[in-house]
């Protein structure tokens, strides 16, 4: 499966550790930055990251911050993206199952690497419902 990975300084730790994670569970990845724990603006790499699984370079997305919701807030302005807040495992369970959410987003200063290794691995392994679910998905894009 070909993923896209991004972070902002906050969790750019985090990011490091999940890509060495899954790189050794065979997942080919793209890595949209940081590269550093420096200062930067997350829309930097938020957008490049949504355009890559909008446009299908990518089948999902992992997008890390202090506290997600910059992240989120910024992949969610383009069209085909459904980015999740994910801070337990049966929230990304049903970020897929009901949302067929695209793009996880961890928030690096609330949540142990153990626990994000968890969350990724249940938001990869976790298929979308479909059925009723299928028209309230299809009911988000404006």
């Amino acid at each position: 499966m070909k993923l896209s990975i991004a972070a902002d300084h906050a969790g750019f730790s985090l990011k490091q550790q999940l890509i060495d994670y899954l790189s050794r569970r065979g997942y080919t990845l793209t890595d949209f930055g940081t590269h550093s724990e420096e200062s930067m603006d997350y829309p930097d790499v938020a957008h490049p990251l949504a355009s890559s699984v909008e446009n299908g370079e990518a089948e999902l997305g992992i997008l890390i911050c202090g506290s997600a919701n910059g992240v989120a807030m910024t992949a969610n302005k383009h069209q085909g993206i459904r980015a999740a807040i994910c801070w337990q495992v049966n929230i990304a369970a049903l970020a897929r199952q009901h949302n067929n959410a695209n793009v996880l987003c961890l928030p690096a200063r609330f949540i142990s690497t153990e626990e994000a290794i968890q969350i990724t691995d249940t938001f990869l392994n976790t298929a979308f419902e479909g059925g009723r679910h299928q028209k309230r998905v299809e009911k988000m894009h404006c």
